[in-house]
């Protein structure tokens, strides 16, 4: 699996969280064929998570669009932005390996996530990380969710095994994304409370639809 090892931006506050856990198999994997029951729940379960780090990507593309010359910020934005390049090759991955069918709402996610990043860049270096904040707080727990409905499958098969490993990486990163951006001020933004509450729904909303559309 694909994973990002440079950490340059930790942020020095530690959030507590009470999250799942997955751990690794200590004996072999069982070599049977997904059943017809658990493919029903990975395929829209792969499906929005894609979708959902589709809008990532195009986040932090807007978001450096507008603060790319913003020497101190450009390479925390960078730096979240390549490890959701990553999220999002694993998740084209999984698509093709499950014969998932991918959300039919691709070219909306990819302008939703464009402006949304562009507008509160826009706006000023808080309110983008503001926008982080309220997008991966929806997403981290998203993933949380997730490898908790993983995690409680019985007889894991290597395909379980795989998706319970990047859940549960990508739920990590996608919170370290969280603590850098209250780390750099997104509580100080313009109608914080406001603009969090905003793109939270959004983000929880295109949840809903993508996991059906």
């Amino acid at each position: 699996m694909l994973r990002i090892t440079k950490q340059v931006f930790k942020p020095q506050l530690t959030l507590s969280r009470s999250l799942a856990t997955y751990n690794s198999p200590t004996r072999s994997v069982s070599d049977r064929p997904l059943t017809q029951k658990e493919r029903e729940f990975i395929e829209p379960m792969i499906r929005v998570d894609q979708a959902g780090e589709v809008g990532a990507y195009y986040i932090y593309k807007g978001q450096i669009a507008v603060l790319g010359k913003d020497k101190k910020l450009k390479p925390i934005l960078q730096e979240m932005w390549d490890q959701e390049k990553v999220h999002l090759a694993r998740f084209d991955e999984l698509v093709g390996h499950h014969r998932v069918r991918p959300s039919l709402l691709r070219p909306i996610w990819e302008v939703a996530g464009y402006t949304v990043g562009y507008a509160t860049a826009a706006i000023g270096k808080e309110a983008a990380m503001a926008c982080t904040e309220a997008v991966e707080t929806v997403i981290g727990n998203h993933y949380d969710d997730q490898l908790r409905e993983l995690v409680a499958i019985e007889n894991h098969n290597q395909d379980l095994v795989d998706l319970s490993k990047t859940v549960a990486q990508f739920r990590d990163e996608e919170l370290e994304h969280h603590d850098i951006a209250v780390a750099h001020d997104a509580q100080q933004a313009p109608f914080h409370t406001v603009l969090k509450a905003v793109i939270m729904q959004g983000c929880k909303s295109a949840i809903w639809v993508a996991s059906r559309v």
